[in-house]
């Protein structure tokens, strides 16, 4: 992870990208390195691609792919394949290069802060946060790209955002604090059975212990949000990190002033905001209207 990383070429996550699956050449070569150690690896198994992806769960178009280094495989089916070809470790020693290689190279630094994080500060006021996405609306906003993304691209950046909201669950707790605008709550990204999907999630998800959810009405005369989404982060060292996206570009910003400044602003934004109690009760009201 570099200080200060910008990449101009790349959409970032919340944003939903639409570069190639594999973001650089270096990216590029690790999954091609680990589909080529599968592929050894099922021959000297006595496999062909059908029985493997039996096996694990997958077509054999898929395992394919993954041989290939054209789909990156997630890490349940790393651990799975690892586990079936008797592979002795030269799967999993991929696992975390791997994992990296489904995000573009400039959020890789952020998807592992993520990982390391205490807490994570987040406003939004164009899109759900991709934590808190469900998988419908995942696909109706990669549907919605111009240019279209093909179906594999589509596929990858699913199953990379799913893998994300594993921060929920973790052993060691992660503090999730989130507010976004109420325009993006009413939007109809997907029509009203995605939307509906996504309100009640964002129900399940508020009642979390370790997730505040809070609305920023339209109707507030004041908002320290105006600037845009972006995100804090403070590392288990205590540390900040200051995330933004806007459309063709993304900054990850490590100067600890700058990562201050923009937390003292998520707060005077979360002073803004209807508290989480009145935010879900805000959520209510938008379903009860569908």
């Amino acid at each position: 992870m570099t200080d200060n990383e910008t990449n101009p070429k790349y959409g970032g996550e919340g944003s939903d990208d639409s570069g190639p699956r594999t973001a650089d050449k270096s990216a590029q070569g690790v999954v091609a390195a680990f589909g080529q150690t599968m592929k050894t690896l099922r021959l000297r198994a006595g496999l062909d691609r059908e029985e493997l992806g039996r096996r694990l769960g997958y077509s054999a178009a898929t395992i394919a792919s993954f041989e290939q280094g054209r789909r990156i495989p997630p890490p349940r089916a790393i651990d799975r394949a690892e586990e079936v070809l008797d592979a002795g470790g030269l799967l999993t020693v991929w696992k975390e290069e791997v994992e990296k290689a489904q995000y573009p190279v400039f959020f890789q630094g952020m998807a592992q802060l993520e990982k390391q994080a205490m807490e994570l500060q987040m406003y939004d006021a164009l899109v759900v946060n991709g934590l808190l996405q469900t998988e419908e609306y995942m696909r109706a906003l990669l549907e919605m790209r111009r240019p279209p993304l093909d179906l594999e691209t589509i596929e990858q950046r699913v199953t990379a955002r799913l893998a994300r909201q594993e921060i929920f669950d973790r052993h060691t707790t992660t503090l999730l604090s989130f507010i976004m605008d109420e325009s993006v709550l009413r939007r109809r990204y997907g029509g009203d059975a995605v939307r509906r999907g996504q309100l009640e999630h964002l129900l399940l998800a508020g009642a979390r212990r370790n997730v505040e959810l809070q609305v920023m009405p339209t109707v507030r005369a004041d908002n320290a949000g105006f600037d845009g989404p972006f995100t804090v982060v403070m590392r288990r060292d205590g540390k900040r990190f200051l995330y933004v996206e806007a459309q063709a570009t993304s900054k990850l910003e490590t100067d600890p002033e700058q990562a201050g400044l923009a937390s003292a602003r998520y707060g005077i934004i979360r002073s803004q905001a209807l508290n989480p109690e009145e935010s879900l009760e805000f959520i209510e009201k938008l379903l009860g209207e569908l």
